[in-house]
């Protein structure tokens, strides 16, 4: 099988050759291009590069466009910080919805309109074209919470549930109509799959989240189904109070962080949700010796069992020893027993 087939029969059909090794890399990825990550993130050839490296040096079986939350945002209009060799960062002094009144005249704004995410879209045509139909291509999108907080600040947000619900519901409103027209756009180009980060989510209880935010979420789940495409769920944090109503999103794929029981995760979700993770990825993937990798792993996939995706709790961080990324391969390519 292919990369691509591979991942795709484990979330259509439960069984592939072997287990598909899907690790979330931008700053790993950047190192290995000898550019700083100021370039990977506003240039989608350097992007690309890097993704590239990653799946000829370690046989992941996708390459990804993700690399920082803040392009939907600044093509909103959010003021962003850009670094040297750092991620991009939100102003949080200076959020775009300060005043709430400000998301009446807010424009959804155009995916091909030449912004960053224009700049998203022709790193995953380009990934396309390099790859073929050999390795799954992967677009993202940031979720209707995670926006949200982009937009309006995360403290003000969290506050916005409780003393103003209906601003939060129209804002949150908003980000689902603008990452369904990025989505759409990331479809058209050839993405397989679009990643959906809404890390803000992991900050609100289970009661706020199944009134206010899954109702947004499915909403964006279901809108990029229709439209011919794919979803695997990140939410980083702490997510085991909202396992439940994840698993209710129907995605394909969901990307749990490391501080989440795989087993809570299975039991919450079914038998067939295929999930993905979630060792640690600086206590045991970057500081950790290979067997500690190994082990880690397989208590992950123990936990769960199958359908499974081997991958670490989040990003992979950039100074992780190679070898230990190797040795994930190795457990993908057949390093214990497994249904597949």
């Amino acid at each position: 099988m292919t990369g691509r087939e591979r991942i795709l029969a484990c979330i259509e059909n439960g069984r592939a050759d072997r287990l598909p090794f899907m690790p979330i890399t931008m700053m790993f990825a950047a190192d290995l291009t000898g550019k700083p990550y100021g370039q990977y993130a506003t240039d989608h050839r350097v992007l690309a590069e890097g993704q590239l490296r990653v799946a000829e040096r370690f046989g992941a079986d996708f390459v990804s466009t993700i690399s920082d939350p803040a392009r939907e945002a600044a093509d909103c209009g959010a003021r962003v910080v850009f670094f040297d060799d750092q991620p991009p960062a939100l102003d949080e002094g200076n959020a775009l919805l300060a005043d709430t009144a400000a998301l009446k005249g807010l424009k959804v704004p155009d995916p091909l309109g030449g912004g960053r995410m224009t700049d998203r879209i022709q790193g995953l045509a380009l990934l396309r074209e390099r790859v073929g139909r050999d390795l799954l291509v992967e677009g993202w999108v940031e979720g209707p919470c995670a926006l949200g907080a982009d937009l309006r600040g995360i403290n003000a947000i969290m506050m916005d549930f409780f003393e103003d619900p209906g601003f939060a519901t129209d804002l949150m409103t908003f980000c689902v109509e603008t990452a369904l027209g990025f989505a759409r756009e990331q479809i058209a180009a050839g993405a397989d799959l679009i990643g959906l980060g809404d890390a803000a989510a992991s900050l609100v209880g289970p009661a706020v989240y199944e009134e206010h935010v899954w109702p947004l979420e499915k909403r964006l789940v279901e809108g990029i189904q229709a439209m011919g495409g794919r979803v695997r769920l990140h939410i980083c944090g702490n997510t085991n109070p909202l396992l439940e109503g994840m698993g209710r999103l129907g995605c394909e794929i969901v990307d749990l962080d490391y501080m989440v029981s795989m087993a809570a995760a299975r039991a919450a979700m079914g038998p067939k949700q295929t999930l993905l993770g979630n060792i640690e990825p600086a206590g045991v993937l970057r500081n950790g010796t290979s067997d500690a990798v190994r082990a880690a792993l397989g208590a992950c996939h123990g936990d769960c069992g199958d359908p499974y995706i081997v991958g670490a709790g989040c990003e992979v961080v950039r100074d992780t020893p190679h070898v230990n990324l190797d040795t994930m391969a190795e457990y993908a390519r057949g390093g214990a027993k497994s249904a597949f």
